[in-house]
C-alpha cells in the first residue's frame, strides 16, 4: 500500500477522466461553479455481506471537493484513489437491507448530497453449543451487570476515539497468529442449552504463552481485566479501526504504546469466560463489530 495517512477531511481528485483524456463527468452550477452533480456512488462488493467490511467508492468526484459521509451511523473516511475516492464502511450483522449510504460533498461553497440504498448479502451464521461453568451462564447480579457495563463502555471509548485518530497503518492487516481457527465470527452462541448471545469475534487455538501479535500498526488504548474477556489489549489504528485482544495470560504492552505490525503485544491465555486456552479476536469499525476476515481480505486487495 502506498497511500499516505489521510485526514478526516480528505480532498478528493477525479483522476479517471485526466487518464481518459475525456472532459470531467461534473455538472456545472447556474452560476459556473463546478458541483458533485455528476459524482455516483458504488459499493464494493455490490452486495455486502452482513457483519462485514467494504468499500463505499464515490466516481467522479470534481477537484478540490471535500467529501463527508456515514453508513449505519459511523462516520467515513476517504482517501484519494486512481478514479475518485474511497472509504471503508462497515455492515452491522443485523443490519437490514437495503443498506443506507450517504455522502456530503463540499465544492466552492456549495454543498451536494448523494445518497443510495445497497442490498446487503444474508450472512447464515451456524450455532455452536457449549458448556461453561455456572457462575458464568447464570444470569448476573447487579455488581456483575454493572461491571459488564463498565466494561463495555470502555471498549465503546476507544471505538469512538477511533474516528478522530487519523489512520497510522500502510501495510495489509494480518492475522494475530499463524494457528488453526477454532471458532468463527458471527455463530450463534447456546450457553447450556440456552442461545444468548453471538460470536463476535475469531478464536484461534494456541496453548498458554503462545505469541499474540499486533495486527497491524496503531495505538494501544486499553490494556484491563473484563470479567468476560479476560485479560484484554485494544489497539487503535485510527481511521475507525480497532482491533482487541482477549483471555491473553500475559499483557505485554502499555496503555499509550505505538506498535507494529506484528509486534508481540501478548500470550495465549484462558482468562475470563472460555472453555479453554485460546485467542479471540475482535475487530471493529467504530462500534460496528465485524468479521475479522472481512478486514483482512478488504485491506489485502487495497494495493494501490
Amino acid at each position: 500500500m502506498t497511500r499516505s495517512i489521510p485526514l478526516l477531511l480528505f480532498m478528493a481528485t477525479a483522476f479517471a477522466s485526466a487518464r481518459s483524456g475525456a472532459a470531467s463527468p461534473v455538472a456545472m452550477s447556474p452560476g459556473g461553479w463546478q458541483s458533485c452533480d455528476g459524482a455516483r456512488l458504488v459499493a464494493d462488493p455490490e452486495r455486502p455481506r452482513q457483519g462485514a467490511l467494504f468499500r463505499v467508492a464515490v466516481r467522479g468526484v470534481p477537484s478540490g471537493a471535500e467529501l463527508h459521509g456515514k453508513v449505519a451511523g459511523e462516520p467515513l473516511h476517504f482517501e484519494r484513489s486512481a478514479d475518485g475516492a474511497e472509504a471503508l464502511a462497515a455492515a452491522p450483522i443485523d443490519a437490514s437491507s437495503p443498506l443506507r449510504i450517504v455522502v456530503t460533498c463540499l465544492v466552492a461553497g456549495r454543498t451536494d448530497s448523494l445518497a443510495m440504498s445497497t442490498p446487503l448479502a444474508v450472512a447464515n451464521y451456524p450455532l455452536e453449543r457449549l458448556s461453561v461453568a455456572p457462575r458464568f451462564s447464570a444470569p448476573p447480579d447487579s455488581a456483575l451487570a454493572a461491571r459488564t457495563r463498565r466494561e463495555s463502555a470502555l471498549a465503546a471509548e476507544v471505538s469512538r476515539g477511533s474516528h478522530q485518530t487519523p489512520r497510522l497503518w500502510t501495510e495489509p492487516f494480518r492475522r494475530p497468529r499463524e494457528a488453526r481457527v477454532t471458532s468463527v465470527f458471527g455463530s450463534g452462541r447456546e450457553f447450556n442449552g440456552k442461545v444468548t448471545s453471538r460470536h463476535m469475534g475469531t478464536d484461534y487455538a494456541g496453548a498458554v504463552g503462545a505469541p499474540v501479535h499486533a495486527a497491524n500498526r496503531g495505538v494501544v488504548r486499553l490494556v484491563d481485566s473484563f470479567f468476560l474477556g479476560g485479560n484484554v489489549v485494544y489497539i487503535d489504528h485510527g481511521a475507525g479501526m480497532v482491533t482487541a485482544y482477549l483471555h491473553l495470560s500475559a499483557q505485554d504492552v502499555a496503555v499509550g504504546d505505538t506498535v507494529q505490525r506484528g509486534d508481540v503485544i501478548g500470550k495465549v491465555g484462558a482468562t475470563g469466560r472460555v472453555t479453554g486456552p485460546h485467542l479471540h479476536w475482535i475487530t471493529r469499525y467504530g462500534n460496528v463489530t465485524v468479521d475479522p476476515a472481512s478486514l483482512l481480505r478488504m485491506t489485502a486487495s487495497d494495493q494501490r
